[in-house]
């Protein structure tokens, strides 16, 4: 099986990779994660994944085990390697930055603050 690898968005078949990167330096408030969102058609924001400044990182259950949220904080960048997409991940995807207090870093409104970068669709095929 071929496996197509891209980054940054686009479309891609079932089954292929993608890779996502954001740079977050322009956001000068104090952080402690960087995070992925994402927004199918006509459903509402979603989080994706959470990585705190520790180093811990989170998932959706619709994605663990398929995509691996990183960090490079030399160059302020997150990434996000989606592996075995599936078409229901298809969606506007968006990162985030910010400081949320607890464990919920899913939940938008329990950030102290949150920016978000520009989003970049994914769309995959069957």
């Amino acid at each position: 099986q071929v496996q197509l690898v891209k980054s940054g968005g686009g479309s891609v078949q079932a089954g292929g990779s993608l890779v996502l990167s954001c740079d977050v330096s322009r956001y000068s408030y104090s952080r402690n994660l960087m995070a992925w969102f994402r927004q199918p058609p006509g459903k509402e924001r979603e989080g994706v994944a959470a990585i705190y400044a520790s180093g811990v990182d989170f998932y959706s259950n619709s994605v663990q085990g398929r995509f691996t949220i990183s960090q490079d904080n030399a160059k302020n960048t997150v990434y996000l390697q989606m592996r075995s997409v599936k078409p229901e991940d298809t969606a506007m995807y968006y990162c985030a930055t910010g400081f949320v207090g607890n464990d919920r870093w899913y939940d938008p409104r329990e950030y102290q603050h949150i920016n978000w970068g520009q989003g970049t669709q994914v769309t995959v095929s069957s």
